[in-house]
């Protein structure tokens, strides 16, 4: 390959990857338990995740095809670790990066049924944006009422949302390094309280 194409090439494959970790929450699932542990196996996998061995070699697969998972093949048991990966994509002027923390809210939905109830009736633009109010509500400078206001979702929902992905922000906040690329909806014009 020369290098003139390395980049393009490199890039759309990434956007693809990306992609298929936001289509698919088990394969979303798998690569953050990756990256959060940073080196599993197999058992590991099907121990933590509670997946079946082939399914959990099928996935491991497919990761590694994507390029988000590596596979140490000097050892008897076969090692994965995780690629950190981002994407930062811009629409009219405005920004929005895609890290490791939203494939891991976009993995957990499944497993939740109020990220499962968002995901259903409102897709995964409305997670992305939930998950800008839950950084702030995570670190404890926005309250919970001002951003399940500003999400525009029914107030008990709003809630739930973001206790949900505050449980997200928290566990991925040390392991993702593009955690602080996140939009936070501190860097926008300040809210008044009610």
């Amino acid at each position: 390959m020369s290098k003139a194409t390395d980049g393009p090439e490199r890039a759309v494959n990434g956007l693809l990857s990306v992609a298929q970790l936001l289509e698919e929450p088990r394969l979303a699932r798998l690569y953050t338990f990756v990256l959060r542990n940073d080196e599993v196996t197999v058992d590991d996998i099907t121990d933590e995740l509670d997946i079946p061995r082939t399914t959990a070699y099928s996935d491991t697969g497919t990761l590694v095809d994507l390029g988000v998972l590596t596979r140490d093949d000097n050892q008897k048991t076969h090692t994965y670790t995780a690629t950190p990966i981002t994407l930062t994509a811009t629409l009219d002027g405005n920004e929005y990066t895609v890290t490791p923390t939203l494939i891991a809210a976009f993995g957990r939905a499944p497993q939740d049924q109020d990220l499962d109830l968002l995901l259903d009736r409102y897709g995964l633009g409305k997670l992305a944006a939930a998950l800008t109010y839950a950084v702030p509500y995570a670190d404890g400078e926005m309250s919970e009422r001002v951003a399940a206001r500003e999400l525009d979702l029914q107030y008990a929902f709003g809630i739930a949302v973001l206790q949900a992905l505050r449980d997200v922000v928290l566990e991925m906040e040390s392991v993702d390094p593009y955690f602080s690329d996140i939009q936070d909806t501190r860097e926008q014009a300040p809210e008044t309280e009610d």
